[in-house]
């Protein structure tokens, strides 16, 4: 629901950005670094609204790489984790295995030298 809603709201300012554009038709004066030109003013604002666009999209596939990435490395981390986990759970059973074991023969010989 909430990607519905983005998209509406995205096509929503695209299309209030393409109605403005088309009422600023009168040719501008852009100042380059190297020079000058004169540009329709619909083509600046429809330009710069694009390449607005463009750059945030690539923030955002950038920060969902980096994003999966790091989820990828903390799945093979929870992984390594609960190994770890079972292991020290079977090296638990079998101490107190031993425990019992020992407790067991311990319980025999007091009971022998009390005889």
């Amino acid at each position: 629901m909430k990607f519905q809603w983005t998209l509406l709201f995205g096509l929503l300012f695209a299309i209030l950005i393409a109605v403005f554009a088309v009422f600023n038709v009168d040719s501008v004066e852009v100042n380059y670094v190297f020079g000058t030109a004169m540009w329709p003013l619909v083509l600046v604002i429809l330009g710069s609204a694009l390449l607005g666009a463009l750059t945030s999209g690539f923030v955002a596939i950038f920060r969902s790489y980096r994003s999966n990435r790091r989820i990828k490395e903390l799945l093979k981390e929870l992984a390594a984790k609960e190994t770890t986990i079972a292991a020290q759970q079977n090296e638990i059973a079998h101490l107190q295995k031993q425990s019992r074991t020992f407790e067991s023969s311990t319980d025999d010989i007091n009971q022998r030298a009390a005889e």
